[in-house]
């Protein structure tokens, strides 16, 4: 049984950055789901894909985005065969994302509304483009614990994993990209992209998916 592919965005993001990748994989006969992140806290996030993993039939291959990669690194599901990160973290027992970010990045954000009783962050309009890609005026807001919580222990050490290479990532630096790639022991293709690769790439990380659901 092929598996099927549950996709997750990552900060700042919403499900439509998967759109283009969506389409090429049903193009293939592949089910492809993007869940909406609730972007509140690494575990209450990659509890909450893990329940939607457990509800689909058949194995299941998880994609991740920028900061959905470190919730599917923290998804503990019996029918997740696969991981794929795209332009992704994938950090280790006890990291954060906060500390993969480099000092530019982090001076883009900003502080906006209450909710949940923490302050809730935002790219600074003016330079989403350039960091993020996409359009600001789409951007979701994060709560500082999903950035800044320690990850549990690594799904990609129990299952094999892919990594697409943003060389041009202005968001998660591609030096970092690679030094976890290795760690982690990930199959890699590395693209010339930005942190948009998911929109610029779409069929070359298609095919990345591609090859996992097959592989597993």
């Amino acid at each position: 049984m092929r598996a099927s592919v549950l996709l997750v965005h990552g900060a700042f993001g919403e499900t439509s950055v998967w759109a283009r990748v969506i389409a090429a994989l049903q193009r293939e006969g592949i089910e492809a789901i993007a869940v909406a992140n609730p972007l509140t806290g690494l575990t209450s996030d990659a509890t909450y894909v893990a329940s939607l993993a457990r509800s689909m039939d058949g194995p299941v291959v998880l994609g991740g985005h920028d900061y959905g990669g470190s919730v599917i690194t923290g998804v503990d599901a019996p029918n997740v065969v696969g991981l794929v990160y795209v332009a992704a973290f994938a950090p280790a027992a006890g990291e954060t994302c906060v500390s993969w970010l480099g000092a530019p990045v982090l001076e883009t954000l900003r502080p906006g509304v209450a909710r949940g009783g923490a302050i809730e962050l935002l790219v600074a309009r003016d330079r989403y483009h350039d960091v993020v890609g996409g359009e600001a005026a789409l951007q979701r807001p994060v709560l500082p614990g999903a950035l800044d919580e320690p990850a549990a222990d690594p799904a990609w050490a129990r299952v094999p994993s892919w990594f697409v290479v943003a060389g041009r990532d202005g968001f998660v630096a591609a030096g970092a990209q690679r030094e976890m790639a290795a760690r982690a022991g990930s199959a890699v293709m590395e693209l010339d992209a930005t942190h948009a690769v998911l929109h610029t790439h779409a069929a070359e990380v298609a095919g990345v998916f591609f090859r996992a659901t097959r592989r597993t």
